[in-house]
């Protein structure tokens, strides 16, 4: 049997375990954060799990045809989604993730992430109101998917009437920076110093 080319797909709650592992492998500036916290389910748990609880119809995955190795996550309004983010996915991650006393540590610092979503809140949200993440596993990079995500995801924006996207990538990862560059996002108004807060028109071509 011929193997599969890879495909996007809107995610489906099936998709979960595997989100989990394409954030936390990709987790630390774009590379492998298996067994950097204590609890691997952190990271995703901040950056994975509210979106897919949250706002599951901006979700879509690159399906291998054996498991999900990437996918872009996002949320429409970036308000909205902080006040169900502390409504609703907050409680059960504090239960599993209580707040830390002191943020001394990477994991600790983490967790008070995921205590604190307005920390999502900026400025510039009339401009750019939605936000998102994408990850893919190297096997996939390089290959087109990340392009094909960011343009499915702004289709979708455009028809919502969605003015803009922003988001932000760790100083680190290099790679990210230089992607979102030929896409043709640029820094935010509000911090035109700032190369890794950057935004996107909903109209742009990528």
């Amino acid at each position: 049997m011929p193997d599969l080319e890879p495909f996007i797909r809107p995610y489906e709650p099936r998709d979960l375990a595997d989100l989990y592992d394409v954030c936390i492998r990709t987790g630390d500036a774009g590379g492998d954060a298996t067994g950097g916290f204590a609890d691997d389910t952190v990271i995703p748990d901040v950056y994975a799990g509210p979106y897919a609880a949250l706002q599951p119809d901006l979700a879509w995955v690159v399906d291998t045809g054996e498991r999900v190795s990437g996918y872009l996550i996002a949320a429409a309004d970036t308000r909205a989604f902080v006040e169900r983010y502390r409504a609703e996915w907050l409680p059960g991650f504090a239960a599993r993730h209580p707040l830390p006393e002191a943020a001394e540590s990477a994991e600790e610092r983490m967790i008070r992430a995921g205590h604190e979503p307005e920390r999502m809140l900026g400025p510039d949200q009339d401009l750019y109101p939605a936000h998102l993440h994408i990850d893919l596993l190297p096997e996939l990079q390089g290959r087109g998917f990340g392009r094909k995500l960011m343009r499915t995801l702004l289709s979708e924006l455009r028809r919502r009437g969605i003015p803009g996207v922003h988001l932000g990538f760790a100083p680190e990862n290099a790679d990210a920076g230089a992607f979102y560059a030929r896409l043709g996002f640029h820094p935010l108004p509000s911090t035109p110093d700032d190369p890794y807060a950057v935004a996107l028109e909903a109209g742009a071509e990528v």
